[in-house]
């Protein structure tokens, strides 16, 4: 077995704020958008993030996922800049002794969204 991508689908209760989250504070592109669906597809490079209401058999109250979303990115010090300030931090920038500079932050529904560069 191959495994080509992953492609998580998180839901949301608002859309157009969580699409405005990704592309304004995180440099994403809305590629796509289904006003009848409620969903969206979300890129930055080779990663790719949809977002959708809930289906109406799961309740949804807040994020559900119980672990974090890992970015590996090269410009770490500069997006950490670019957020102080402007969304909920998690953890601050720190280097850490396994080879990582890293930081956490929550995105506008509560997901936990790490961002780290391999020193």
């Amino acid at each position: 077995m191959n495994y080509k991508s992953l492609n998580p689908i998180l839901y949301t209760k608002n859309l157009d704020q969580t699409i405005q989250f990704y592309t304004e504070k995180l440099g994403f592109t809305c590629i796509e958008k289904n006003e009848a669906l409620n969903w969206a597809l979300l890129r930055s490079g080779t990663i790719e993030i949809m977002f959708s209401h809930p289906v109406e058999s799961i309740t949804f109250e807040t994020a559900q996922f119980t672990g974090s979303f890992y970015f590996n990115i090269d410009e770490v010090d500069n997006l950490w800049e670019s957020l102080t300030g402007n969304v909920k931090i998690c953890y601050e920038i720190e280097t850490f002794e396994w080879g990582m500079r890293e930081f956490a932050i929550y995105d506008n529904n509560g997901y936990v969204l790490q961002f780290g560069k391999k020193i």
